[in-house]
C-alpha cells in the first residue's frame, strides 16, 4: 500500500481537522492537505514523472514540506530529501547519484544549486514556483498502487567518513517502523502536535506517518530550525507536543529552559536519537521537565527501529539497574530481532560485547546501486550496525561505539563513550569527545577533546577516581566547539585530523 493512502484516508475521515502549522498560523486542514498532494501528483504526471521516479526536495522545514512529500508519493514517485544545511555541491552529487529526475528547492538553495552542473530539473528557481505546484489545479485522480517493496524515501547517510551512500527505504519499512512506534515508542491522537525542530529530510520527517494517521497537527516552527524559546512558546501554545530531538538539542532545550525556568508547558513527548546522551545530562533533563523522554535507536539501514526504551525506564529511579538502563538504548522494537555477534556473526553470551546486529521487517533491501556495500552491510539476512554493544539478560542493549572508534591500547580495547561518560560528570565540562592517537609502544593512545573550563589536574583525578588506569586520556585538548556534521553528530574523522 502506497503511503500516501495514509493522509487520504485520514482526510476522508477527519476533513475539517486542523493539519499544518507555520508557527502559529494554520496554513491547511487536513482536506487541503490531501487537495495540495492530489495537485503535486497532478503535475508531477503533467511532466511525465512516473512510478518509481525519484523526486528530491532541499528545503527547510515548511508545511508545504509535507504537501510535497506526499505528492511525490501519490504520483507513485520515491522522495529523496535532502538536509538543507548540506552545502550545494554535496546536494548536488546526491542528485547525481538518486538520478532525480527533479528537485523542488527553497529559493536560497535553488540559487546555490544554478551554480551546480546537472541534469536535474530544478523548482523553486528562476519563476519555476513550488506555490503554483501545489496549487495546480487536477482532475480527480488515484493514489498510484505501490507494494510494500517499491521504493519510498532514498535516504543519504551522513557521509562523516567518505561519499554518502544511499539506503533504499520502502513503504513496507516506513509502515513497519510507524506500527512500532505505536506499539513500543509512544502512543499518537488526533489531540497531539508534531513540532518539527529537527530537519524534515531525516527522522523528524519519518515520524510525520503516524501523526498524519492519527489525524494529528503539524507544526513547523517559523524560524524553520531549532531555537529552544521558540519550542518552548510553541510547546505551551499547542500542548500535547510531541517532538524528535538530538541529544545535543536535548542539552541546549534544558540549558535554555533553565534559565528561563520555563518546565517545558505542553511537551508531552521527546524521542531522543541520533548521537550519544550521556546519563548525566538525560537525569538532569528528566529531573526538570520531568518523564516526557523516550530514546530510540537506530540506523538509516533500519530507520528509527531497532531498540527503543521507554518513558517509564527513562525516568525510573527505582530499580536496582535503572543507571545502567538508563545508559542503554533500550530493548528490541516488535518488528525486529537484535543480535550482539561475535568476529563471525555468531551470537555472544549476555553481557559480551560484539557488534550489534539486526533483521526484520524494518531492515533496508540494500543500498542504492551499490551492490558491494549492501554485501558487506547485509549479511545472511542481518544488518551489520557497526556498532559496538552488549545485552543483557532482560534484552537491553548497550551501545558502546562505533566499531572503528574502539581504541585498542596495549591490547586492551577502550570504547571511548565509557570516558566521555566520566569527563561529562565534571561541572565545568560542556561537551567532550574521545579519540586514539598512534603510539610507538602501545599501538593507541587515548586522547580527550574538551569543552568547557575545567583543568587537566581535575579531569585526570576524575578519571583515576573512576575507571580503570589504562582508560585515562593521556592528553586533554581544551577547544571552543567541537567540529559536528549537518546531523549534530560529532566528527571524530576531524579531530583525528587534529592529531
Amino acid at each position: 500500500m502506497n503511503l500516501a493512502h495514509w493522509l487520504m484516508q485520514t482526510a476522508a475521515h477527519s476533513p475539517a481537522a486542523h493539519a499544518l502549522f507555520r508557527g502559529t498560523e494554520m496554513v491547511a486542514d487536513y482536506q487541503r492537505f490531501a487537495a495540495s498532494a492530489y495537485n503535486v501528483a497532478g503535475w508531477l504526471h503533467d511532466k511525465g514523472v512516473r512510478s518509481g521516479d525519484r523526486i528530491a526536495i532541499y528545503m527547510k522545514n515548511t508545511p508545504e514540506y509535507l504537501m510535497l512529500l506526499y505528492g511525490i508519493w501519490a504520483a507513485g514517485a520515491a522522495a529523496v530529501p535532502i538536509n538543507a544545511k548540506l552545502h550545494a555541491r554535496e546536494a548536488a552529487f546526491i542528485l547525481s547519484n538518486a538520478e532525480a529526475r527533479l528537485v523542488f528547492a527553497s529559493p536560497d538553495l535553488a540559487a546555490g544549486l544554478e551554480g551546480e552542473t546537472l541534469q536535474t530539473g530544478i523548482i523553486g528557481a528562476r519563476g519555476a514556483d513550488i506555490a503554483a505546484v501545489i496549487a495546480h489545479p487536477v482532475p480527480a485522480v488515484d493514489v498510484v498502487d505501490r507494494t510494500p517493496d517499491d521504493l519510498a524515501w532514498l535516504f543519504y547517510t551522513s557521509g562523516t567518513t567518505g561519499q554518502p551512500k544511499g539506503v533504499i527505504i520502502t513503504h513496507g519499512m516506513l509502515m513497519s517502523m510507524a506500527l512500532c512506534y505505536c506499539t513500543d515508542v509512544d502512543t499518537v491522537s488526533a489531540n497531539d502536535a508534531a513540532l518539527y525542530a529537527a530537519p524534515l529530510s531525516h527522522g523528524a520527517g519519518l515520524y510525520n506517518l503516524m501523526h498524519v494517521r492519527a489525524g494529528a497537527r503539524h507544526v513547523c516552527p517559523a524560524s524553520g530550525g531549532f531555537d529552544p524559546s521558540e519550542i518552548l512558546d510553541l510547546a505551551a501554545h499547542f500542548g500535547s507536543v510531541h517532538m524528535f530531538a538530538a541529544p545535543t538539542m536535548v542539552r541546549r532545550l534544558t540549558d535554555s529552559a533553565k534559565v528561563a525556568n520555563a518546565k517545558g508547558t505542553g511537551l508531552r513527548t521527546i524521542v531522543y536519537a541520533g548521537g550519544p546522551m550521556y546519563n548525566a545530562d538525560i537525569i538532569e533533563a528528566v529531573d526538570w521537565f520531568g518523564p516526557v523522554f523516550v530514546q530510540i535507536y537506530g540506523q538509516g539501514e533500519c530507520p528509527m527501529g531497532i531498540t527503543a526504551l521507554s518513558r517509564a525506564d527513562v525516568a525510573d529511579r527505582s530499580h536496582p539497574d535503572w543507571r545502567a538502563r538508563l545508559a542503554s538504548v533500550g530493548r528490541a522494537q516488535a518488528a525486529v530481532e537484535v543480535r550482539i555477534g561475535g568476529p563471525e556473526g555468531t551470537p555472544v553470551a549476555a553481557g559480551t560485547q560484539g557488534e550489534i546486529m539486526v533483521r526484520g521487517a524494518t531492515v533496508m533491501p540494500g543500498y542504492w546501486r551499490n551492490p558491494e556495500a549492501s554485501a558487506k552491510t547485509l549479511q545472511d539476512g542481518w544488518l551489520m550496525t557497526g556498532d559496538m554493544g552488549s545485552m543483557d539478560a532482560a534484552g537491553y542493549v548497550t551501545l558502546k561505539d562505533r566499531s572503528k572508534d574502539m581504541i585498542i591500547t596495549g591490547g586492551s580495547n577502550v570504547y571511548p563513550r565509557e570516558v566521555e561518560e566520566v569527563l561529562l560528570t565534571h561541572p565545568g565540562v560542556i561537551e567532550a569527545s574521545v579519540v586514539g592517537r598512534a603510539h610507538p609502544d602501545w599501538g593507541e593512545e587515548v586522547v580527550a577533546f574538551v569543552v568547557g573550563d575545567a583543568t587537566e589536574q581535575e579531569l585526570d583525578r576524575l578519571c583515576l577516581d573512576h575507571i580503570a588506569r589504562f582508560k585515562r586520556p593521556k592528553a586533554y585538548i581544551h577547544l571552543s566547539e567541537l567540529p559536528k556534521n549537518n546531523y549534530g553528530k560529532v566528527l571524530k574523522t576531524a579531530l583525528r585530523t587534529m592529531l
